[in-house]
């Protein structure tokens, strides 16, 4: 999993990346991605803020489970989406539903990623980096029942390039908190 950080080590980590224009007024979502990358294991944080306050955080994953990393040609010929850290996506999803099952963060803007096709059960570490919409690379829960309380351990097929939470309760109370905001920002970084 990854290490503890203090708000402030967070904040000074995201100013200092190379397309950071401003920390949103409104609420944002910072996904931490694990330097161990356990294949098909949610081994990832994300953290809401409100502005640059912390709200909360909980466990999930920024890479692809086992479905996509195996099998990168079923969900595209070039590979399976695997977004690029250590940037800002800014006003990158719009709230609405994933597949048409349970509410999320929907993705409305750009995204860079890195397609990876070369089955060895490590996300993005081969392959060329596009900027690429209308792809679903979505924010979204690791199950349709938002009243479930399993965690899951495996990602599966719960990401082939969406950032997932597998913690519901920390979720429900995520969509709960932004609910009257309709665009979300998100900033993505390595471990450090």
């Amino acid at each position: 999993m990854v290490k503890n950080y203090t708000d402030s080590q967070l904040l000074m980590r995201v100013r200092k990346l190379n397309n950071f224009i401003k920390i949103p007024e409104n609420y944002w979502i910072l996904g931490v991605r694990s330097k161990e990358d356990r294949f098909n294991e949610f081994d990832d944080k994300f953290y809401l803020f409100k502005g640059e306050q912390f709200i909360m955080v909980m466990s999930g994953t920024t890479n692809p489970g086992a479905n996509g990393l195996l099998n990168p040609e079923k969900y595209n010929e070039r590979g399976v989406a695997v977004v690029v850290a250590d940037k800002w996506y800014y006003n990158l999803w719009t709230r609405g539903l994933h597949n048409g099952k349970v509410i999320a963060y929907r993705q409305t803007a750009g995204v860079d990623l890195i397609r990876d096709r070369n089955k060895n059960k490590k996300s993005g570490d081969a392959g060329s980096v596009s900027e690429e919409f209308n792809r679903g690379i979505n924010f979204h829960p690791s199950d349709y029942n938002l009243d479930s309380k399993t965690k899951k351990v495996n990602i599966g097929a719960w990401s082939v390039g969406c950032q997932v939470v597998n913690d519901i309760p920390k979720y429900k109370e995520l969509m709960n908190l932004t609910r009257l905001q309709q665009v979300m920002s998100y900033c993505l970084i390595n471990e450090f």
